[in-house]
């Protein structure tokens, strides 16, 4: 006999054939609109992103690409001066006597006055004249209140560690002993290395009259994390070259010229580009309500960037000079 088959129906569906099913669970759900509180954060988190973005890149990758234009750019002028005998060889100051002859440059803050080479750390650094923090994003800068490199005196040379592109990054790796060059208008300066200094550690020996002698200073301890100064001190083994009287009396030179010292003028324009950003991240915000993200990072996301980058800059000018 052939076994009774059994046909399995399937079940009917607990809702009944009228009433409706749920929902699939894959199914998207519609998003709310985010509150003013998240959005007031998200512009907050923006602003702080750009911020930070941009001031890692300013300080370092663009900061050491502004350097070597800087570098290049200023010693074509400056080797150009020399050649021509228009360098600037001593202060402007009305009745200083200055040995300046016709077509020199003036002796101004800022003005190039020096190729300082150290060939033991493979360095060649146009030097300015002032030590603002402004003016060592250039490069190295001569201490107005001390003589030219190269005259009698103690000359003081100060350059960043770290930022923009470090140009006395490896300071701390002259020896006594080693010999540099300072090419000035009155010619080529030697100079050989006394020692190292830091906090706490003895001064030089007295410097004798009518000799000369240069003291190159930058931030001392973890790039980016200074902890003091350090200080180069190196006599001069060649002629000394007549000085005039320098530029600005060490009583009265401003505060934001002396090592580790930041400049307070940089507040007013660093306030005034993070204004904008703001009101930039803002529109960003309500650009992106009304049409959409992919419109808006097109528009947004370059404006941030050059705000964010012009912002970072002008906080680095707060950092410590020599940093």
């Amino acid at each position: 006999m052939t076994a009774p088959t059994t046909t399995v129906r399937p079940a009917a569906s607990a809702a009944g054939p009228d009433r409706p099913t749920s929902a699939p669970t894959g199914r998207a759900r519609t998003a709310r609109p985010a509150g003013p509180g998240l959005r007031v954060a998200g512009t907050a988190l923006t602003i702080l992103a750009v911020l930070l973005l941009g001031f890692v890149v300013d300080v370092g990758l663009l900061g050491d690409i502004r350097h070597d234009r800087d570098r290049q750019v200023d010693y074509a002028t400056l080797r150009a001066d020399l050649a021509n005998g228009t360098a600037p060889v001593g202060p402007a100051a009305p009745g200083a006597a200055a040995d300046a002859g016709p077509g020199v440059k003036p002796f101004t803050s800022g003005a190039l006055l020096a190729v300082l080479s150290i060939p033991e750390l493979h360095l060649r650094e146009v030097v300015h004249e002032g030590t603002t923090s402004r003016i060592l994003v250039r490069g190295p800068g001569h201490r107005r209140d001390t003589p030219l490199p190269g005259q009698a005196g103690v000359s003081v040379i100060m350059a960043r560690q770290a930022t923009y592109g470090g140009p006395f990054r490896h300071l701390g790796d002259l020896r006594p002993g080693q010999t540099f060059t300072v090419t000035t208008g009155q010619g080529t300066a030697r100079y050989r290395v006394l020692g190292l200094r830091r906090g706490g550690d003895p001064q030089p020996a007295p410097l004798a009259a009518g000799a000369g002698r240069l003291t190159l200073i930058t931030a001392d301890g973890t790039a980016f994390m200074p902890h003091g100064i350090l200080r180069v001190d190196a006599d001069l083994v060649s002629a000394v070259q007549p000085a005039s009287a320098p530029a600005v009396a060490t009583a009265a030179l401003p505060a934001d010229e002396k090592p580790m010292a930041v400049e307070h003028d940089g507040w007013l324009p660093l306030v005034l580009w993070g204004q904008a950003l703001v009101l930039a991240a803002a529109a960003m915000t309500w650009a992106h309500l009304r049409w959409g993200r992919p419109h808006t990072w097109v528009v947004g996301v370059p404006l941030l960037a050059v705000l964010g980058l012009l912002v970072a800059d002008n906080v680095a000018l707060l950092l410590p000079n020599s940093m």
